[in-house]
């Protein structure tokens, strides 16, 4: 190990400073050039300040500004007699110091782009960048911790809009704003890749620049934004050479409006049922402004739909009151969930609460792959604008189903599933526990207007299939008129395979409701006055499965180790065979709730897949990796965790760089990137693209085997 390689990483590595901006190569130029020199009996790192031509002991700060004045200057162009240090910063009487200032070319007296670093998160950064910006007029400001960046226009003194980039010493500040992009310019500049944000950051960005103080609905607004940025997305991904529309190419404000306002119509017309025909921005066109400079360098179609589930998850649950329990499932315990239960393209499926429909959506992922490797295709960007054979979208038409009562979660799933369908989707806008009041949804003009396609094909599900003719009467204003009705018999219905995380908290107390389920009796016989949402959930959505079904449902643990929780534990005993119990770190759920939760695998007893029987054995396992901090960050896989060496399973796009994992000390830090280019998880759940060691799912699968299930690897 190179002495000064040790130092530097040893110097970050307590810091919130990181080099993860940087490239290996110029990490590795930049090691080159430090020296030891002894201080008071030890030896610290320093090296020549390129600028200030003088020896400069190294900091964590002072590191990651030594980088990136060479990036400055080096890749970008900017001469040193341009680029100054310690900028002075008048604030009255007062004098700050900007840690990089670069001088315009035709003023030296002017400054034209500053670079903060003291503050190493973006917030309080951001906070000090644009005092700077204002007290010098300098119109572009450069805020990084070495980890992530972020690149701003100083359009007045109020607004900050995000840039895609800075400009180049050969280039001007409008080069960089009229670039015309295409979905390739997007894919290879992409922000939350570059600059390591997430789209959750940019919304907190948005909510302290504008949104706070714009009087609208921020979930509406930027729900409205994301949705015609996807279908602008996918008109670009299927007409390589379109310039995308979802950008201010130096447009006024104004015209910008227009633009995007003609978008969104066009989304609407493609995608229905999600906004209402009437709907529009309601952003001025200088919130708007704000808002699409943030969101325009950044790639929604991704295959990692991690990038929207942050974002919805955080404005559902900030726009829904203080109930607790609706967290959405991370996508790597759903992915052990779908390579458990294996579900075929032959079997409908259902997610009876669906939050952004993570269930369905990995489970048609999952199907796809397996299709396109039928048909002879490569593995692509499954959630993308590529177009899908009829067989891929046959299956979302026809097999997928998802239910939720919370309107709003609702949108944001039939908007995956509407991309997913090409058009079409099965996302309906139900309360799954109280099935007996659905007459009033599906004979209710407005509701069918929205949900009745979906409505017609998951009724052909139930069990018995056939409607009633019911007459009512009704009094209106002292007047009683006659109206008829169809009822259907919406209790048994006849799904292959269900997934749901259905909400924790919470006690149903309806006496009508629980007079309907078996669960909401007391062991004498009698209805209880209140019983857990989550445990109702088990016994109705037993009630969708078909003999011979599987289902796997998110628990809080309690309900498996609780006395109190017997009966609940003798009736899915007594109903279906239990297969798999998956404990889940205490982390998975965080920031939202540290409850302990595991997942619950059972197939419903059937006399031909799943013949009764009194003693079999259960698969158990416990998830030793915690995935994510104790904050609730998520914890990413990185070279060093893996062995020596590590060959793909196949090559992608991310090939070059797990081709080969051998940790060096300048790139031992960095992450491991999967197929598709994006962070993994570092987990144990199952086998990412045979990057990492076989997990809990591949156990699971040979469990299967051995035990002859009716859905084992190779049945079909």
């Amino acid at each position: 190990m190179n002495i000064t390689s040790f130092f530097l990483s040893e110097l970050l590595k307590d810091s919130n400073y990181k080099l993860t901006q940087f490239t290996e190569a110029q990490i590795a130029s930049f090691e080159e050039s430090i020296f030891l020199k002894e201080v008071r009996g030890k030896d610290s790192p320093y090296i020549i300040c390129l600028s200030r031509e003088k020896e400069i002991k190294l900091t964590p700060e002072e590191a990651v500004r030594q980088l990136y004045l060479r990036v400055l200057h080096f890749d970008y162009g900017y001469p040193l007699d341009r680029i100054q240090l310690e900028y002075s910063v008048s604030f009255g009487r007062e004098k700050k110091r900007a840690d990089i200032a670069i001088t315009d070319k035709d003023d030296p007296r002017s400054i034209y782009l500053l670079v903060e670093l003291k503050k190493p998160k973006l917030k309080d950064g951001k906070e000090q960048l644009k005092s700077y910006c204002h007290a010098t007029g300098a119109p572009i400001g450069v805020w990084t911790n070495g980890d992530s960046i972020s690149y701003y226009h100083r359009k007045d003194p109020n607004y900050f809009e995000d840039l895609p980039g800075i400009p180049r010493a050969t280039e001007k500040l409008s080069d960089i704003l009229t670039e015309r992009w295409t979905i390739a310019d997007l894919v290879k500049k992409d922000k939350l890749v570059n600059e390591r944000k997430s789209l959750k950051d940019l919304i907190l960005e948005m909510e302290d620049e504008v949104l706070a103080n714009a009087g609208v609905d921020v979930f509406e607004e930027l729900f409205k934004l994301i949705f015609t940025k996807l279908f602008d997305e996918m008109a670009s991904g299927r007409d390589k050479k379109r310039h995308l529309e979802f950008r201010n190419y130096g447009d006024t404000e104004s015209e910008l409006k227009a633009k995007i306002t003609d978008l969104f119509t066009r989304a609407k017309a493609k995608w229905e049922g999600v906004f209402s025909p009437d709907s529009k921005i309601e952003l001025t066109a200088s919130h708007l402004s704000i808002c699409v400079s943030s969101l325009e360098s950044i790639k929604l179609f991704n295959s990692n739909l991690d990038v929207v589930d942050e974002a919805f998850e955080y404005l559902i649950n900030k726009s829904s009151k203080g109930e607790k329990g609706q967290y959405f499932t991370p996508r790597y315990a759903i992915d052990m969930c779908v390579k458990m239960l294996d579900p075929k393209e032959t079997e409908t499926l259902i997610d009876t609460a669906a939050g952004s429909c993570g269930f369905p959506v990995h489970s048609i992922f999952h199907v796809w792959d397996k299709i396109g490797a039928e048909e002879g295709k490569p593995k692509g960007h499954l959630f993308s604008s590529e177009p899908k054979s009829a067989r891929q979208t046959d299956y979302v038409n026809d097999k997928v189903f998802a239910i939720d009562f919370d309107e709003r979660a609702v949108r944001v799933s039939r908007t995956l599933n509407l991309i997913a369908g090409d058009g079409q989707t099965n996302v309906l806008h139900l309360n799954t526990l109280d099935w007996e009041r659905w007459d009033e949804k599906y004979n209710d003009p407005d509701w069918v207007a929205v949900y009745g396609n979906g409505w017609q094909k998951i009724r052909n599900l139930l069990k018995n299939p056939r409607a009633k003719r019911v007459t009512i009467e009704k009094e209106r204003k002292g007047k009683v008129f006659v109206e008829e009705k169809n009822v259907y018999d919406c209790h048994h219905f006849q799904f292959d395979v269900l997934m749901a995380n259905p909400p924790f908290a919470g006690d149903i107390k309806e006496s009508r409701i629980l007079s309907k389920y078996e669960l909401g009796k007391k062991s004498s016989g009698s209805y209880q006055t209140k019983v857990g949402r989550d445990l109702l959930f088990i016994e109705r959505n037993l009630d969708f499965l078909k003999p011979g079904g599987r289902m796997a449902v998110v628990l809080p643990q309690g309900r498996f180790n609780n006395s109190s929780d017997k009966q609940l534990r003798e009736y899915i005993a007594e109903n279906c065979r239990i297969l798999a119990v998956v404990g889940l770190h205490g982390n998975v759920f965080k920031p939202h709730t540290g409850t302990k939760t595991s997942v619950l695998i059972v197939q419903k007893w059937d006399a031909k897949l799943c013949p009764k029987k009194d003693d079999y054995p259960i698969f158990f396992a416990t998830m030793q990796e915690p995935s994510k901090d104790n904050s609730g960050e998520k914890i990413f896989l990185k070279k060093k965790d893996l062995p020596a060496k590590k060959e793909p399973v196949r090559k992608g796009i991310a090939a070059d760089v797990i081709n080969t994992y051998t940790a060096t000390p300048t790139d031992r830090d960095e992450y491991v990137l999967d197929y598709h280019g994006h962070l993994i998880v570092k987990h144990d759940l199952f086998s990412h693209e045979g990057i990492t060691g076989d997990g809990i799912a591949e156990a699971f699968q040979e469990f299967a085997k051995r035990e002859g299930l009716s859905f084992a690897p190779g049945k079909r």
